[in-house]
């Protein structure tokens, strides 16, 4: 009886040492154990007091000596497996650790290489494309409105990527108005708002687009524009005046 619990624990310890599928698994096992340690210990203790033969008992003292020989080395064995799973947990932790410095590296290096890829604004060729905008800007304002289309396209055509890109493409626009070439005009606006439909002259393009409809007397074109100029651009100063001028038509 005695040798089958020694025996029944010594497998049980060693399932579990082989296990150690994860750190609950290792845990239960290894609380098992001493839970079968105990057992045996138990159960050696009740065989010796219901022992009566001196010979028998001499013969058993041997086998408990024998088993407790067994459960010294169980506890051994028990005590390796659980600085095992400590040194896994700590091994664990500290992988955590290092994958984690090495995840905060990469997207340092990453963040860098992107800062430096971002192309060096040159002072010079940003004077030089600021001096060509206001040239044509000036040929507008001086009336000579065919000057000032043909310099804002040569400075689309050579700034195409210029944050002034937008306005160019607006006063060109409004310089067909000027001329009274209401359809050119529509048309360099609309192609603003298809190019550039989140800039801050897209709303003022709707409206210079209204008021060339109204010139060519398509005023129902011209109201659907200005509503949809209020309706895309509602906090705009343009969607400010197409308000006005809705108010006023439905006083016509």
């Amino acid at each position: 009886m005695l040798r089958r619990l020694a025996l029944f624990a010594l497998l049980a310890w060693s399932a579990a040492a082989q296990a150690l599928f994860d750190d609950d698994e290792a845990r239960r096992r290894i609380e098992d154990l001493r839970r079968q340690v105990q057992a045996t210990e138990q159960a050696i203790v009740d065989r010796l007091a219901k022992v009566e033969d001196r010979g028998a008992l001499v013969d058993l003292a041997g086998q408990i000596e024998g088993l407790r020989g067994e459960l010294a080395r169980m506890r051994g064995q028990l005590e390796v497996v659980q600085n095992q799973l400590d040194n896994a947990d700590r091994r664990q932790k500290d992988l955590y650790v290092d994958i984690d410095a090495r995840l905060r590296k990469l997207e340092q290096a990453r963040d860098q290489s992107t800062a430096n890829d971002k192309p060096a604004v040159d002072p010079a060729a940003q004077a030089a494309e600021t001096r060509a905008y206001e040239a044509a800007l000036n040929q507008f304002k001086l009336g000579n409105y065919q000057l000032a289309i043909s310099a804002f396209q040569g400075f689309l055509v050579t700034h195409p990527q210029s944050n002034l890109a937008p306005n160019a493409q607006y006063w060109i626009g409004n310089a067909h108005s000027a001329q009274g070439q209401h359809k050119q005009a529509i048309a360099m606006q609309q192609k603003l708002l298809a190019t550039w439909p989140e800039d801050a002259k897209a709303p003022d393009a709707m409206l210079s687009i209204a008021t060339s409809q109204d010139a060519l007397g398509d005023r129902r074109g011209a109201q659907r524009t200005l509503e949809t100029l209020l309706a895309t651009y509602p906090a705009s100063p343009a969607a400010a005046s197409a308000k006005q001028r809705l108010a006023q038509g439905s006083r016509r």
